[in-house]
């Protein structure tokens, strides 16, 4: 028997769910049904979460509930400083990310029995809502602490997109860059079963606790082939430099037979339709602050390859220099990564739980028959 196998899981079907879906008639990501577009043109990301984690949006009650819920989280934690501040200053924020999820995750769950610690559904609604309202500080303050700056306290008067930059700048931005912020998190929170998401459902298909399996997800979003890829686009403008040198430096890259990240996407085969979005809110920051060279430099580099390639961009493209506009350091554009898709994992930890069945896919061997070990003989 020679079973066949899909490297990748590549067009397997692992799982049903109810949380998003990428439209081929439209190719457009839907949330429970919604054009992601449509979410980001009218919503705040509180609502979104609200929608993944629930199946609907909320309510002007259900709205201040979660407002009112999350905001005793927004604080850093003191245990969780001194676990980033235990780290190498030149860590990768990714490192302090998951282990900050890790302290509190240890510290929620301390004192239960290991079974007891996978929780109902009502404490991972509340836990999700606790990492929600976290990672913010978690995320600024690890930019912070790379540049010797103190840790900044919530603004409990701000939405979360306002607070973020906040306690990550120290002043509010233009409400033109709140904007900005505020979609990318929405674009970036679900994709439905990505490397990253998949891995959260394995862990949560354990019993393990939702923590856990963020912990997990957070692994597998480090890697460049997959949240990594956010980052390696702003260093590959950094080093391209200005629209007049994309030319020769996409030549030199395909005859070295470089990995250009930002481009393709395995889902999406006419191109991805978070971009549009994305690279709307790109222009506005390049008006504000009055960046022209960045969207010349994106333009012509989008233009050859695709010329060369026939390979559109992906999200990744334009959140790159979006976030470098905003101020983050290029290091901190994976963990924004996480603040926003941290409400996909906990969704899907949800869903994963509901209906539980462990996952564990079998593999077609290719190594070595039987054979003994030389020297041993039969008792």
């Amino acid at each position: 028997m020679n079973p066949q196998v899909h490297p990748g899981l590549a067009g397997v079907y692992a799982d049903a769910t109810a949380i998003s879906r990428v439209n081929p008639e439209t190719n457009s990501l839907l949330y429970r049904g919604y054009p992601v577009q449509q979410l980001a043109d009218t919503q705040p990301f509180e609502a979104v979460a609200w929608l993944l984690w629930n199946g609907d949006l909320p309510t002007a009650d259900e709205l201040a509930w979660l407002h009112a819920n999350g905001r005793p989280f927004r604080s850093l934690a003191p245990e969780v400083r001194a676990a980033i501040d235990a780290l190498p200053r030149d860590a990768h924020p990714m490192d302090e990310v998951r282990t900050a999820v890790s302290i509190i995750g240890a510290a929620e769950t301390a004192g239960r029995a290991l079974e007891e610690t996978a929780g109902t559904r009502a404490e991972n609604v509340a836990r999700s809502l606790r990492l929600f309202a976290a990672l913010p500080a978690i995320v600024a303050y690890g930019q912070r602490r790379r540049h010797g700056l103190e840790p900044i306290a919530p603004d409990e008067s701000l939405t979360y997109a306002q607070n973020f930059l906040w306690m990550t700048h120290g002043s509010l931005p233009d409400p033109v860059v709140v904007d900005a912020f505020n979609r990318s998190m929405i674009l970036y929170a679900e994709h439905s079963f990505n490397a990253s998401t998949f891995t959260a459902r394995v862990i949560a298909s354990t019993l393990s606790d939702l923590y856990s399996a963020v912990v997990g997800a957070i692994g597998a979003l480090k890697g460049p082939l997959h949240g990594g890829a956010n980052e390696m686009v702003m260093h590959t403008f950094d080093e391209i430099g200005a629209a007049d040198n994309v030319v020769p430096w996409l030549e030199r890259a395909l005859a070295d037979k470089r990995k250009i990240m930002g481009f393709g996407h395995r889902v999406y085969k006419h191109g991805d339709s978070r971009v549009p979005t994305m690279r709307a809110a790109l222009g506005d920051l390049v008006e504000h602050y009055v960046r022209p060279d960045l969207l010349t430099l994106y333009e012509a580099l989008e233009a050859a390859f695709v010329e060369r390639k026939g390979i559109y961009p992906n999200l990744d493209f334009p959140s790159g220099p979006a976030y470098h506009l905003m101020g983050f350091d290029t290091p901190t554009f994976t963990p924004l990564f996480v603040a926003a898709r941290v409400t996909g994992w906990t969704a899907h930890i949800l869903e994963q739980q509901a209906r539980n069945a462990l996952i564990r896919p079998l593999a077609a061997y290719d190594g070595v028959a039987e054979r003994s070990v030389p020297g041993w003989t039969a008792s």
